[in-house]
């Protein structure tokens, strides 16, 4: 559930930190905590999509010219477990387009699709990474004025530390 200032900023009403009590501040700097470290996973998330892309655009665009068809090669079943086999036809690939599912494609074909996706995720990442650091300076403001109403809270009244 979603606190009311949350709420506001998100609606894009500007909320008065300084209004806002210690403990308020805290919980705001708790929520903004946990979504700049969601928005960073994600972030790595997206980055590591696109270095698996641009990996798979390198071996199509490399795939033909350098693979022979009588020439053995190693295929993935998992992450760890290969078996050798040979290629049926060097310029036709299959590729995964999302939920397990595969289509056989020549590699010019590959290439755009893979190509595509680079650029989609790279318009992805360029806008979350405007996020985490809008959400970060949020958090370095909401950290500021936590202190300092930290530091007011424990000056009493003329600027004498409280008993």
């Amino acid at each position: 559930m979603a606190s009311r200032g949350s709420q506001q900023q998100q609606q894009g009403e500007a909320v008065d930190l300084a209004s806002l009590s210690a403990q308020q501040l805290s919980a705001v700097k708790k929520q903004l905590d946990g979504e700049v470290e969601h928005l960073s996973a994600s972030y790595a998330q997206l980055a590591a999509a696109q270095a698996k892309f641009k990996e798979c655009l390198r071996i199509v665009k490399s795939g033909s010219s350098a693979l022979d068809k009588d020439k053995p090669i190693l295929v993935p079943l998992t992450n760890s477990l290969y078996v050798k086999g040979q290629l049926s036809d060097p310029d036709r690939v299959l590729v995964d387009v999302g939920t397990g599912y595969y289509v056989e494609k020549d590699t010019k074909s590959a290439a755009e699709f893979y190509d595509a996706k680079i650029k989609e995720l790279a318009g992805n990442i360029q806008g979350l990474e405007g996020i985490v650091q809008a959400k970060t300076n949020n958090l370095r403001v909401v950290e500021e004025v936590l202190r300092q109403k930290v530091l007011a809270q424990g000056l009493g009244a003329g600027g004498q530390p409280a008993s």
